[in-house]
């Protein structure tokens, strides 16, 4: 498996393989696909990773932008990140993941934001820091990774492609 940049001829599989990973999950609302899309369409995709395994593209994981409403800067959002389920639980998200947070810190980014599930997401380092809140959101689940010592305050605004549906 190699984990790569996309490029232009990756972004239908990129989509199939994000439609594929959100399918059968009921936290979802089936519309990572169309994120993806209009960051890229607004050219917020800061980063756009992809698995590729036997010539195949099977995982996929994107990093924006966010807002921090104390100003600071160089803050990016993790996700979404999709592995096809005939390949999930082998590492695949993992790499992704790996790679793209040390890409980012290469780019002298300040630290990431997600929401997603504390259990998977700790091993890399994300917590819940009671000093940054994204409303409406449980805390447990809003876990961030400071790249420095210098932890921001305030409110995380994730770019506005994240309510794209269509």
């Amino acid at each position: 498996m190699i984990v790569r940049k996309e490029t232009p001829s990756d972004i239908e599989a990129i989509t199939q393989v994000t439609i594929s990973a959100f399918k059968t999950l009921p936290i979802s609302n089936h519309t990572e696909q169309f994120i993806i899309q209009a960051l890229r369409n607004s050219g917020a995709l800061t980063l756009s990773l992809v698995a590729e395994q036997d010539d195949q593209v099977v995982g996929h994981v994107a990093f924006s932008p966010v807002t921090l409403s104390d100003g600071s800067e160089g803050w990016y959002g993790l996700g979404p990140v999709s592995v096809v389920p005939s390949h999930q639980k082998q590492g695949i998200g993992t790499s992704l993941i790996n790679e793209g947070l040390s890409l980012l810190k290469e780019m002298g980014g300040q630290g990431c934001a997600l929401v997603g599930d504390p259990n998977y997401y700790q091993r890399f380092g994300f917590r819940n820091v009671p000093e940054l809140i994204y409303e409406g959101v449980p805390p447990e689940f809003f876990l961030v990774l400071p790249f420095t010592k210098k932890v921001p305050q305030g409110i995380v605004v994730f770019h506005e492609s994240f309510w794209a549906h269509g």
